[in-house]
């Protein structure tokens, strides 16, 4: 039996151990440092290398020492049978929400499950498809129409239908492991009083379509599954994702439903926090949704993700959250719009001028950002593949979207997260897809 460690002890721990690595790379640096601030002065080159190795260095020293330290407390309810309700909100879903329904007919939960499907302005046949599918299936679904565009509009008119104590939400482009909703359902009724939210694991479903979703794979299986384990941990998973993800329905109701914000999810989760609830993280609860495979979309997606972050640090300052770990965590959003600031523009033309020599900003310090790097990723992978075997899922081959995962991904998320950030200083119109 493995020793309990208290999460304010982790918590600590990986501060203390963060603090030494960024101590031992700030010692090893001063030479980078000295000789890139002849050439654009000392203190811009400590901002510049503070955003490139020691900031994000110290953050995932941290990450990696709270993952090792991690133990998921295991289920007190492993089968439960508590009504629940799915909210679906659509828009322009008639290719998806018919195999979405299906595999929420497949869920080997032992509760009721009532669905609601919102046709939010739809020009397709999304209504039509989602009742035809429903019938087909032997499907309790309630079909709802909401003509005001955007998602929150959607979601809060489906609220109105909710009598039951949980809702979950579900994006129409999301498929649902055959046990999703019963460890969803699991987490949230093994969890402590004041647990009013939790997570699930959304990963890649359209991986094999083009390179651009081979990428994206990896994000998902690592990136964003180690910050929602480390968010988790510390018992403030910052965005409990409307893509999949439970709610205690009375919750909602009492903060007026979700907001009106290009990420309505991120608010609400927030607010949650502020008032001292807790948000977890399931990573057994896994569902697969359809992710960009274009450029453009891509871009538009990751925007949309950084102007949400935007939005939610102007509603709700992290120095006014309550609980010490939140305010570390959303604190650590202050930061995001800098470190993607100095990658943008100093890390990736570093890149460039190395290419002819000229290793001012990028050169061989840089390399020491790798094995801390290629730690995190080689601990994600073994936890996450002790996930795939308890849910009878295998990992798929995919080696050379890892390496430009590793390598190469940074250099197209800043500067789509620049983009989102420019798009909420002037104010500009929402898209939801």
């Amino acid at each position: 039996m493995k020793k309990y460690i208290a999460v304010r002890t982790k918590f600590w721990i990986g501060h203390a151990i963060a603090a030494l690595w960024t101590t031992f790379s700030i010692i090893v640096s001063l030479p980078w440092v000295f000789e890139l601030g002849i050439i654009v002065s000392l203190p811009i080159a400590v901002f510049i290398i503070a955003g490139i190795s020691y900031l994000p260095g110290y953050v995932n020293a941290f990450m990696v020492v709270s993952l090792l330290l991690d133990r998921q407390p295991s289920f007190k309810v492993s089968d439960p049978d508590i009504p629940i309700t799915i909210i679906i909100a659509c828009h322009n879903e008639e290719k998806n929400i018919g195999t979405t329904l299906k595999y929420i007919k497949q869920q080997d939960y032992r509760g009721i499950i009532n669905t609601i499907v919102v046709d939010n302005n739809s020009s397709d046949e999304t209504g039509k498809i989602a009742m035809e599918a429903a019938e087909e299936l032997s499907l309790p679904v309630q079909i709802l129409r909401e003509p005001k565009p955007g998602k929150n509009h959607a979601l809060n008119k489906a609220l109105k239908y909710v009598d039951t104590e949980y809702v979950i939400t579900l994006d129409a482009d999301t498929l649902l492991h055959k046990s999703a909703v019963r460890y969803l359902v699991s987490r949230k009724e093994s969890a402590p009083q004041g647990v009013c939210a939790v997570a699930g694991a959304v990963l890649v479903r359209n991986s094999r379509k083009n390179f651009i979703a081979r990428i994206q794979e990896w994000d998902y299986f690592l990136g964003i599954a180690s910050i929602k384990r480390l968010q988790g941990l510390y018992q403030g998973t910052l965005v409990a994702q409307g893509a999949f993800s439970l709610y205690e329905t009375r919750v909602i109701k009492d903060l007026k439903g979700w907001p009106d914000a290009i990420g309505e999810d991120i608010v609400l989760t927030w607010n949650f926090l502020k008032n001292n609830s807790l948000v977890y993280f399931e990573p057994l609860a896994v569902a697969f949704t359809e992710v960009p495979v274009t450029m453009k979309h891509l871009t538009r997606q990751r925007s949309r993700w950084a102007r949400g972050m935007i939005e939610a640090l102007k509603l709700i300052k992290p120095w006014k959250q309550p609980m010490m770990y939140v305010r570390y965590m959303t604190g650590i959003n202050l930061i995001m719009p800098y470190l993607d600031f100095v990658y943008t523009f100093c890390w990736i033309p570093g890149l460039v001028l190395a290419f002819f020599g000229k290793f001012w900003i990028v050169g061989p310090y840089t390399l020491f950002v790798l094995p801390l790097c290629i730690l995190q990723n080689y601990i994600l992978y073994n936890y996450q593949k002790s996930v795939f075997r308890r849910l009878d899922l295998r990992i798929r081959k995919n080696k050379l979207g890892f390496i430009f995962y590793v390598l190469f991904y940074q250099m197209l998320m800043s500067p789509m997260s620049i983009l989102g950030y420019i798009q909420e200083l002037l104010n500009l119109s929402r898209v939801w897809k």
